[in-house]
């Protein structure tokens, strides 16, 4: 019998062990600030991030070795079938469309964005399979879109959608997710440092120490993850990259103005050709982006793809001027057509060939008039693909460490860094210019502002501030006063017929004696939502309690007040 007792006991000692490392574990993950266990999550949601990319890639490398363009003479371009091949792409893409729910349609680096701000990062797991499959047509179909648009929706779904399994805190899964977008960047670019910035100019927007050590993390685990795969590869790494004397300078800053401009016009078009098509059925714009790529790629297959064809044609020996200017025509109507008719994928690829041609136009035009130019020409085709990308996704610190990271070489940062300050003042100040993705949201009707004050709240979970002492009984009338006088300044919580929570309160009219308890139904909020669902359910009446729930409203853990979260909102910690 006393063996039965202690083993008893010592099962119950280990259950309320585990529950206590359990509760100590959520309430960590609630704080806004950094710990281990945050760190720890991240980097292991971004190792399977990482491996959803990579097998993305793979995919990618094996499918490009049949369905690569080619530049041919036109009469083999005409017979080629590769040529017809966004034709295909548009249909294959409308018929995966078919099979998801309309739902679920919606992806790409804004649709992410909008997820981030207004649902915690939460993607959900049924856009994935669409995002995977038709972002890899889209690419072997050779259309004018980037590898990182994939990157970033696939990298956050697979964190989000694990976070949410292991039922973290929605302030957690925020982190979680951008940590996700990270290593898909990384282990797409092999750019651990331009991944983690672009996080913070583009998706997060804001600097906070305790997202700043699981997104880095996750960075390396994608860098690490794409090295072991590929190989210590950095793909501009050829690009003949001399160091520029200061008296170039002023050259420069001429060809900021001009790159200025193009990223302006760039910007307006895409965004133009997006809000026409908005409304427009899928299939219709899907084949208009399908006829237009293969009617470019007709003329110039140098054109299609990603980037890399375009930046191979601006870096190659002795290029003449009028090629490059119909190319980069050619790119911008192929890049335009795509991402603003909705073909999934992304920009930033598009944005490097366009710059490349830019910077190539700048330095041929710049040699013909000081020859003392020309060795500089590769120089110019990396600070166009810099420009390019900053001005046009508003991330301009991304993309300087992006292209530093890609063509493995240091002496770019100055002179990139100068010439993208004229291009930022003439685009935005000059045309108005804005980010894409934020015009795209506006476009598309998907909000992504969110106050301060609830962007404050957000960062906390309930566990930082409820009550754990509380009493709960079950609706009897005659002993509920007595608990009442028995709780010693504790909240009192019943349980009505219909299983509903009820705070109750003691209250003294000042003209009687007699002391009369009121009852309030109450608001109840899992133990994963954050302060900012404790302050919506509150804030109407500015008075009043939540109470928190574990699994199921059954199982309540705490509670907070309105008295409470006003003193912690005017304490300076949101």
């Amino acid at each position: 019998m006393q063996l039965k007792l202690n083993k008893a006991a010592i099962i119950h000692a280990k259950r309320a062990t585990r529950k206590y490392l359990h509760n100590e574990f959520r309430d960590k993950l609630s704080q806004a600030r950094i710990s281990v266990q945050l760190c720890a999550l991240a980097l292991f949601f971004a190792i399977i991030a990482s491996c959803v990319i990579i097998l993305f890639r793979l995919l990618l490398i094996w499918a490009e070795q049949y369905t690569q363009a080619e530049s041919s003479s036109f009469s083999d371009i005409i017979l080629d079938w590769r040529t017809y091949l966004p034709l295909l792409g548009a249909l294959l893409i409308w018929l995966l469309s078919l099979i998801g729910s309309k739902r679920y349609r919606r992806m790409g680096i804004a649709y992410v964005l909008h997820r981030f701000k207004i649902h915690y990062g939460k993607v959900p797991l049924q856009s994935a399979a669409g995002q995977f499959f038709q972002a890899l047509i889209a690419l072997v179909t050779n259309f004018s879109v980037g590898r990182e648009g994939p990157a970033i929706h696939l990298g956050a779904v697979s964190a989000s959608v694990m976070a949410e399994k292991f039922k973290l805190p929605d302030n957690s899964v925020r982190i979680m997710c951008a940590s996700g977008i990270a290593a898909g960047i990384a282990a797409t670019f092999n750019a651990p440092l331009a991944a983690v910035l672009f996080v913070f100019e583009v998706i997060v927007r804001e600097y906070k120490i305790h997202y700043f050590f699981p997104i880095m993390l996750s960075a390396i685990c994608g860098a690490v993850s794409s090295q072991l795969v590929f190989g210590n590869v950095h793909e501009y790494e050829l690009i003949n990259v001399i160091r520029i004397p200061l008296d170039h300078y002023p050259i420069l800053l001429l060809g900021g103005l001009g790159l200025g401009c193009t990223a302006a016009l760039f910007n307006f078009t895409l965004l133009s050709v997006t809000a026409k098509g908005q409304h427009w059925p899928l299939i219709y714009r899907l084949l208009i982006a399908g006829f237009i790529t293969t009617l470019v790629g007709l003329f110039l297959p140098q054109a299609l793809g990603s980037g890399d064809l375009a930046i191979h044609e601006a870096i190659s020996e002795s290029p003449s001027l009028l090629f490059l200017m119909a190319l980069l025509l050619g790119k911008m109507i192929a890049t335009i057509a795509a991402i603003g008719f909705g073909v999934p994928g992304g920009l930033i690829g598009p944005l490097y060939g366009i710059g490349a041609l830019v910077g190539a136009i700048l330095a041929l035009v710049s040699s013909a008039l000081f020859p003392s130019i020309a060795p500089y020409a590769g120089l110019y085709t990396v600070i166009g693909m810099t420009a390019m990308m900053g001005v046009c996704l508003s991330a301009p610190l991304a993309a300087l460490v992006a292209l530093l990271e890609l063509t493995n070489d240091a002496s770019i940062i100055m002179p990139a860094m100068f010439v993208t300050i004229p291009a930022f003042l003439v685009a935005y100040q000059g045309f108005k210019t804005d980010s894409v993705f934020l015009k795209q949201l506006e476009i598309m009707g998907l909000d992504y502002k969110v106050p301060p004050l609830n962007q404050g709240l957000q960062k906390k979970g309930v566990r930082v501030l409820m009550n754990r002492r509380f009493v709960v009984v079950n609706d009897d009338q005659e002993l509920l006063l007595e608990v009442m006088k028995r709780a010693e300044g504790r909240p009192v919580l019943v349980r009505n017929a219909e299983q509903k929570i009820e705070m109750l309160r003691l209250e003294i009219p000042s003209f009687e004696d007699q002391t009369t308890l009121s009852r309030h139904l109450m608001i109840g909020l899992p133990d994963t939502a954050t302060l900012n669902e404790a302050y919506d359910a509150l804030a109407a009446k500015r008075a009043g309690e939540v109470y928190i729930y574990r699994d199921t409203p059954k199982n309540v853990v705490g509670v907070i007040s309105w008295a409470n979260l006003l003193q912690e909102i005017r304490s300076g910690q949101i």
